[in-house]
């Protein structure tokens, strides 16, 4: 168990894809916290030499955090925050924006047009959590809606989205907060303010992940037959071509003045499991995680209480068969991620640094007793499949750490 970093302030690791392609630099931001966004520096630290290097440095009050790396480039995308912000525009889930780094130039991911007519290919608000698929061609993000925002806050609902290489998106620049994207961006879910109970329907659509490069899974927020929320598994085939992306469907792309943007046509949502008769229904949200699909894309790994009450990680087929239950532990503590050969997971077990077998769900530890219990954020393999990284507190201060895998 090696510390990488030192200095007396925070490191944030984002919950995957935070090594470069070569597995010897991971990339963080500096906010105090995963809740606050005051970080102006998106940074990296060499795993081997401790060297740490200022990747982008924000401006003009702006603030930046949550990055990820590119599969096979030293390419960063991450969340910048308004410049300049002032008391009518600030950051928000609803105000921010994706942006990208490479050789020393960054620019804007996703376009932002809330004037209406409003453009396709734009959003209406703020991007986050930007993820590159395994083949490098498109960004998955989560996302929040300023126009719906203004109208209603309660209609302003968490969605999940794709960036594809199909722009630049140009707006019309009607409103000083508006910009350019290189990437067309559009949603693949669909969500309702009041889904019906017993339905498939949601009214929140977060912590998704990559199946292979065609398909998007993700957590979908539905409500019992007694009105309580269940978070269920959800999954989209999405499009293959220029075409498929900027079809229109039965609502617009960019939305309207009063509706989310929608799909593109063809592009719907499928529900995975269906536990609403089970004695702990739903996907946990505690510990926090995001949805997980083997290289492969055979499986799909989330986080779910067995019938005594215990988080354990299950697993699915992207068809929706083969539901089962993988570990049968004490309780899964943390986000996890699966290993590049897609024959172990990582995650934090009893307050140390472990691995399961994807197969068996068999246990090992990669570290014995920490002096302070690793975060519940990230834990987040090399890309070589060498080495894990985590966060762990050290004199005060959110440090990074690694460890052999034995892999």
């Amino acid at each position: 168990m090696k510390q990488i970093t030192f200095a007396p302030r925070h490191h944030q690791l984002t919950n995957t894809q935070t090594w470069t392609p070569d597995s010897q630099w991971l990339v963080f931001d500096v906010r105090p916290s995963g809740a606050s966004f005051t970080g102006e520096t998106i940074e990296r630290v060499n795993v081997q030499t401790g060297e740490v290097d200022v990747v982008y440095r924000a401006g003009e009050g702006a603030h930046v955090g949550v990055v990820t790396t590119h599969p096979t480039e030293e390419r960063y995308v991450f969340i910048h925050g308004p410049e300049n912000p002032d008391a009518g525009w600030q950051y928000d889930f609803h105000h921010r924006r994706g942006v990208v780094t490479f050789q020393g130039e960054t620019h804007n991911l996703d376009a932002m047009d809330i004037t209406p007519p409003f453009t396709p290919g734009a959003l209406r608000g703020g991007s986050h959590v930007h993820v590159y698929s395994p083949n490098g061609q498109a960004v998955s993000f989560t996302y929040n809606d300023h126009v719906l925002h203004e109208l209603n806050p309660a209609l302003d609902l968490r969605n999940v989205g794709v960036a594809v290489p199909y722009g630049p998106v140009k707006p019309a620049g009607h409103h000083p907060r508006e910009y350019s994207g290189s990437h067309w961006c559009v949603l693949i879910s669909s969500t309702t303010p009041a889904p019906k109970p017993g339905s498939d329907e949601i009214n929140r659509a977060y912590e998704e992940g990559w199946v292979g490069n065609a398909q998007l899974a993700f957590i979908g927020d539905t409500v019992s037959e007694s009105g309580e929320k269940v978070p269920e598994l959800f999954i989209v085939d999405l499009p293959q071509d220029e075409a498929g992306w900027k079809a229109v469907g039965e609502m617009p792309l960019c939305g309207s003045e009063s509706t989310m943007p929608a799909p593109p046509a063809g592009v719907k949502q499928r529900r995975l499991t269906f536990t609403h008769e089970n004695a702990f229904p739903g996907l946990v949200n505690a510990p926090r995680h995001w949805v997980r699909s083997n290289p492969q894309a055979e499986q799909i790994a989330f986080l779910m209480r067995d019938d005594a009450g215990v988080v354990q990680i299950w697993l699915i087929s992207p068809n929706g068969s083969g539901l089962r239950q993988l570990t049968k532990c004490s309780g899964i503590q943390s986000a996890f991620n699966w290993h590049p050969s897609g024959k172990e997971l990582g995650f934090v077990l009893e307050n140390r640094i472990a691995m399961c077998d994807a197969k068996t769900g068999e246990i090992r530890f990669l570290t014995a007793a920490h002096e302070n219990p690793p975060s519940a954020d990230a834990v987040v393999f090399s890309p070589d499949g060498k080495k894990i990284a985590w966060m762990q507190e050290a004199r005060g201060f959110r440090q990074l750490w690694m460890t052999e895998t034995a892999c």
